[in-house]
């Protein structure tokens, strides 16, 4: 026997809303049966709403996880997926890595704009 899950449960199972899981169907991501007005998830689709969470935590964008999931339709099938996926890891860990440099020079032009900002207040007499 088939088990699938209802909209409900997957919203309480993942802790996201219906608009979300209806997005992710409008996307093309996810392709719950209908019966009449009522979604039914199969197990695959809870393993792809699991792996399109994952990816959006990670920071993947709706575009990128799409590209992952069609990779792994299409020849050369799960080895393609995850040398797209390695790539994609390797991508998303240089920006962050770029983004923590950007923070730190940020920080640290912070401090030297306080600095020169105690330094003038010395300079005038103000104590802070």
């Amino acid at each position: 026997m088939n088990k699938y899950y209802t909209i409900t449960e997957l919203t309480r199972e993942f802790g996201v809303s219906t608009r979300t899981l209806r997005f992710y169907e409008d996307e093309g991501l996810i392709h719950p049966e209908r019966r009449g007005r009522t979604r039914l998830f199969r197990p695959a689709d809870r393993h792809l709403i699991k792996e399109i969470l994952r990816g959006r935590r990670i920071g993947f964008t709706i575009s990128e996880i799409r590209e992952i999931i069609q990779v792994y339709k299409d020849p050369p099938g799960e080895t393609g997926q995850l040398q797209l996926l390695m790539q994609k890891v390797n991508e998303k860990r240089e920006e962050l890595r770029q983004k923590r440099r950007d923070i730190d020079e940020t920080l640290a032009e912070l401090d030297n704009v306080e600095e020169a900002c105690l330094t003038r207040l010395a300079e005038i007499g103000v104590g802070t």
